[in-house]
């Protein structure tokens, strides 16, 4: 028996479990860096969510769509999207897009824009395929690509710091037209864009989107918008949708959030908009993964957008309110991190904030066996010593180009603002230390 034992042991480890496709992806820095601001920090501007309440019209159309009469929305609705869901959104998307869109065709809703992206990439990239990625981008894109057997390509936006002493804003990363037109080949079959982006904060302007545009077209490419941002943009910019450029509705797939859009992350609800050709291979991937997703906060997220293209553009539009509201918490914590010696990159759009802290050096003890870029040091340096937690940005790189990106953080300020003013009050503290040591 004690023989037959050890040799099932055996026969049971002897043969790989992992599937292919998931090797060299199973770090994630969330995981590392969600532990670490647990334990030790006493602010956390790290990770993107806010810790200020959802509008009180939403939470009391979850909470009518929870105790209401309909025990209908306590059970599974239509796959695709809750239909008074996905009706609502084209009719807001028509709106933005100027062309009449079939909310049964036109419209999917996901679990958050994060299965969004996962059916883009696992309906849309083969074996083979290269997808070409903007650097600085949001970490799972790589990993998604890989996932779905693509290559991805990365084409990094470059700083060009003002002359005149300036902050410098996101709108100084921009792309080298001749740098990304050589990533575009026979073997491209997508481009992910991120605008507003996450990390930095940047709104593609006309231009650089009509470059993009032009590039697709030439080259038969795909482009799957990541627009989880659009409505939160700064001092009077225009988030432009590459979908109303001229040849892109019938190769965009738009990724939406109303995590993002509402402030409510913890309800994963997302949706895609995009061509009936697109769109009926991202319905094959979510039918056959997640199938459906909650019934009450689609509901509820329904309820929301109806009150707002009621309001649509007026001043007590939540869509024109939350903006104001992120813009003067950005501007604090701009004014924060530059009082202490931080530069920070101004965002115009998003929850982020990038930071420049390459005057900080003498204060982190250099570790000579360490292969970890500064900003990874930094950042662990400060949650333990400091009690802030912000996010490296050599994170949101490549492999390839992480070392060319190590001076610089990520704080988020979609907080309250007393978690800004405790963080203000850390810098300050940090401040007067170092002027008295």
């Amino acid at each position: 028996q004690t023989l037959f034992l050890s040799l099932s042991l055996q026969a049971k480890m002897s043969r790989p479990v992992q599937a292919r496709r998931l090797e060299g992806i199973d770090k994630n820095i969330w995981v590392e860096f969600v532990k670490l601001a647990a334990t030790y920090s006493k602010v956390n501007l790290g990770q993107g969510f806010p810790d200020f309440p959802a509008p009180d019209f939403l939470t009391e159309a979850f909470t009518r769509a929870l105790s209401g009469g309909n025990h209908m929305l306590h059970q599974y609705t239509r796959a695709f999207g809750h239909p008074p869901l996905v009706k609502v959104l084209a009719q807001f998307f028509e709106k933005l897009l100027g062309r009449d869109l079939d909310p049964m065709t036109n419209v999917m809703v996901t679990v958050g824009a994060y299965q969004a992206l996962f059916c883009c990439f696992q309906a849309l990239v083969d074996e083979g395929d290269e997808v070409i990625i903007i650097e600085p981008f949001f970490d799972c894109y790589e990993p998604m690509v890989k996932m779905a057997g693509g290559t991805p390509v990365f084409v990094p936006l470059r700083p060009n710091p003002p002359k005149d002493g300036k902050l410098m804003s996101s709108a100084d990363w921009q792309l080298d037209p001749a740098e990304l037109a050589s990533k575009f080949s026979e073997r491209t079959k997508a481009i992910v864009l991120n605008s507003p982006n996450n990390p930095l904060g940047k709104v593609f302007s006309r231009g650089e989107l009509g470059l993009i545009a032009e590039l697709c077209v030439k080259h038969d490419v795909l482009c799957i918008s990541d627009e989880v941002y659009e409505w939160l943009v700064y001092d009077g910019k225009q988030h432009i949708r590459i979908a109303s450029l001229q040849g892109m509705w019938d190769r965009t797939v738009i990724v939406g959030s109303a995590g993002k859009t509402f402030s409510a992350t913890g309800w994963k609800v997302g949706w895609v908009v995009g061509p009936n050709r697109l769109l009926q291979h991202l319905r094959t991937v979510h039918q056959n993964s997640v199938y459906h997703c909650a019934t009450i906060a689609q509901e509820a997220v329904a309820q929301g957008f109806q009150r707002e293209l009621m309001l649509y553009g007026k001043p007590e539009s939540y869509f024109v309110q939350l903006p104001k509201e992120l813009q003067r918490k950005r501007d604090w914590l701009v004014q924060s991190l530059d009082g202490v010696g931080m530069k920070p990159i101004v965002p115009e759009g998003t929850y982020f904030l990038v930071a420049d802290i390459s005057q900080f050096k003498s204060d982190v003890p250099d570790v000579p066996s360490s292969d970890e870029p500064y900003d990874y040091r930094f950042a662990k340096w400060m949650v333990k010593n400091k009690g802030l937690a912000a996010i490296p940005l050599s994170t949101f790189y490549s492999e390839a180009h992480k070392n060319n990106y190590t001076n610089f953080i990520r704080f988020c300020f979609a907080k309250e603002d007393a978690t800004l003013k405790a963080a203000n009050d850390i810098l300050q503290k940090w401040k007067q230390e170092k002027t008295s040591s």
